[in-house]
């Protein structure tokens, strides 16, 4: 089972991402800003993917939060999440982008062209 370091402020946001994302078979470790997910990290566990929302409260926006991340877990695959507009940054082939809000089908296309292997949903 893959692991997922979700990070979110809004708190019916991260709760229906945690559910998504654990009915896509995903073992879900929540944060509620990016601070509190460094801190996280910093303790030594380690995932397989982070899903963060790029502008939240706190010192560590999503993208120093990633930054730091894959310094901490060399190979960590980031998907970024904001309701702030499109962005022009070019995602390399490790990295993937969804719009708030997004869907579920958002959000697995978004998964599997990470190569995550998901869950069926029925």
């Amino acid at each position: 089972m893959s692991s997922v370091l979700l990070v979110e402020d809004e708190l019916l946001v991260r709760e229906l991402a945690l559910e998504d994302l654990t009915d896509a078979g995903f073992d879900v470790t929540a944060a509620n800003d990016g601070d509190e997910a460094l801190a996280i990290l910093r303790q030594g566990q380690t995932f397989d993917l982070l899903f963060t929302d790029i502008r939240m409260p706190g010192m560590t926006d999503g993208w120093e939060l990633a930054r730091v991340a894959k310094e901490i877990i060399p190979g960590l695959k980031v998907i970024y999440a904001t309701g702030m507009g499109e962005t022009d940054y070019e995602f390399p082939i490790t990295e993937a982008y969804v719009r708030k809000p997004y869907t579920l089908k958002d959000l697995r296309k978004a998964l599997d062209n990470l190569g995550f292997q998901l869950v069926t949903v029925s």
